[in-house]
């Protein structure tokens, strides 16, 4: 573990993950409270920079420290939170939105609760575009979230803020949602690994998502395989009055890192599908991979996938119209006025407007498409098909910030499609899916390779991505950053 904090001139090689971190303290070498006091250090003089966070609660940790943490798997292990879906008692519950920013969460979700459980330690809350409707992160609320490779570049979204922490050495994980990539693209565009788990592996408690939201999934982002498998553990399984879950795995995820894959037969997509042109740095970090697969024993052939793109890209906005519409409604009920024009973005009030025009019919039909999108994915998978699909996370690389820009509908509406393309259909689908770090452009920022499974397969991303770390690592903070 490094000793203070660096901006810059800090080491690109860490010595430890969060697992790692936790053997230390559990072992001696190291005090969940002194490991507590480097993360606020960390937070302290990295945060002016990159404003990942919006909202701390230090004081509060230090109390649960002196306390006593509960003797879990990850104890004295510190975590930031999304503040998107997401509630940590005390902490405001915005989403990023001027319209709930007076809003303060009064009990912790249930992931929340987990990681507690686990021994964690929750420092604060991380910096989120409003309502999580952007791939990247530059709400009005909060300013934008910088990226550590480049500063002047966009971290993705919607978990932006929890991916600059991570990437800037913060802390060693933090939380995220994805409803659309929002994992899977900041760890893209930060150099991180983001897992989408299958739905309905992780519980959403106390945000409804089975039956109002089913495109949302939570995980975390994190600089190795095995810290993805150790959090998932964490905070997977059902809770009481689910709609659904996930099958029960047969052993822990984290058992499956390092756990031969055997050879796996990978379809593989160099492009986006659709009618987004894909950036070379994007296709050449998938034939990359995939000669590193063939190198490993495995048989990569390219695949199509039987998918009209943009009637999958229609659905998810219809499902995120609905949702969003909802929850402003209930907003302003609960506030006994109509909405202010300075309430929500102008990129939000497109998304709001568009919305309005869509029927009960409408809806149910995006839901319809979400169940045979899931079908058709599938039918990838099997004795027939492949085991694994592998494909861009993103179709194009990091773009600057402002390039996204909220405050002008026009080119949101041209440019911010293409950044969720490879990522939307397998949160209408269902199935896991992952992010890993395995490439760069010409500017040195890093590019992601995106590999999927089937539903409830996370225990064969897991091997499979454990086994590419191990031939192929990747630098886990960004340049100029202390690891932990």
């Amino acid at each position: 573990m490094t000793d203070t904090p660096a901006a810059t001139g800090g080491t690109d090689t860490p010595g430890c993950d969060a697992l790692a971190l936790a053997a230390d303290i559990a072992s001696g070498a190291t005090t969940a409270a002194e490991v507590l006091e480097d993360a606020i250090a960390r937070i302290e003089a990295l945060d002016p920079q990159l404003n990942a966070m919006v909202a701390t609660r230090f004081d509060a940790a230090r109390a649960e420290v002196e306390a006593g943490l509960p003797d879990g798997p990850l104890r004295g292990v510190p975590i930031v939170i999304k503040a998107l879906g997401t509630d940590v008692a005390g902490l405001p519950a915005a989403d990023g939105s001027r319209l709930f920013a007076d809003v303060v969460a009064d009990v912790d979700s249930t992931v929340v609760q987990r990681y507690k459980a686990a021994g964690m330690v929750v420092l604060g809350t991380t910096n989120v575009p409003e309502m999580g409707k952007t791939t990247t992160t530059e709400s009005l609320l909060h300013g934008p979230c910088r990226n550590p490779w480049d500063t002047a570049h966009s971290t993705g979204g919607s978990s932006g803020g929890s991916a600059a922490a991570v990437a800037a050495g913060m802390v060693p994980v933090a939380h995220g949602t994805d409803g659309g990539g929002s994992i899977r693209i900041p760890a893209a565009m930060c150099g991180l690994v983001g897992l989408k788990p299958s739905r309905g592996r992780v519980p959403t408690w106390p945000h409804p998502d089975a039956l109002s939201s089913p495109l949302s999934y939570h995980h975390a982002l994190t600089t190795t395989v095995r810290d993805s498998a150790a959090l998932l553990d964490a905070v997977a399984g059902h809770r009481p009055g689910d709609a659904y879950g996930a099958p029960t795995p047969p052993r822990p995820f984290l058992d499956e890192v390092g756990a031969d894959p055997g050879r796996l037969r990978v379809g593989m997509l160099r492009v986006a599908p659709g009618p987004f042109p894909t950036d070379p740095a994007c296709t050449a970090t998938v034939d990359r991979t995939a000669a590193l697969l063939g190198e490993l024993g495995h048989e990569v052939r390219e695949v199509e996938l039987d998918l009209d793109v943009m009637e999958v890209m229609s659905a998810v906005g219809a499902i995120m119209g609905a949702q969003l519409r909802a929850t402003v409604d209930a907003r302003l009920a609960a506030l006994g006025r109509e909405l202010d024009d300075d309430d929500i973005e102008p990129w939000t009030t497109v998304i709001l407007d568009n919305a309005m025009t869509h029927s009960a019919t409408d809806v149910a039909r995006a839901l319809q498409t979400a169940h045979r999108t899931g079908w058709r994915v599938a039918e990838q998978f099997g004795p027939d098909g492949v085991d694994l699909l592998m494909l861009p996370t993103l179709p194009t690389t990091t773009p600057e910030l402002g390039y996204l820009d909220v405050r002008d509908p026009g080119s949101m509406w041209t440019r911010s499609s293409a950044f969720s393309v490879c990522t939307s259909m397998f949160n209408l689908s269902g199935q896991p899916a992952i992010s890993l770090p395995l490439g760069a452009d010409d500017r040195g920022l890093p590019v992601g390779v995106q590999l999927v499974a089937d539903y409830a397969r996370e225990d064969l991303l897991l091997r499979l991505c454990g086994q590419l770390e191990a031939a192929a690592p990747w630098q886990r903070v960004a340049p100029g950053y202390a690891g932990w």
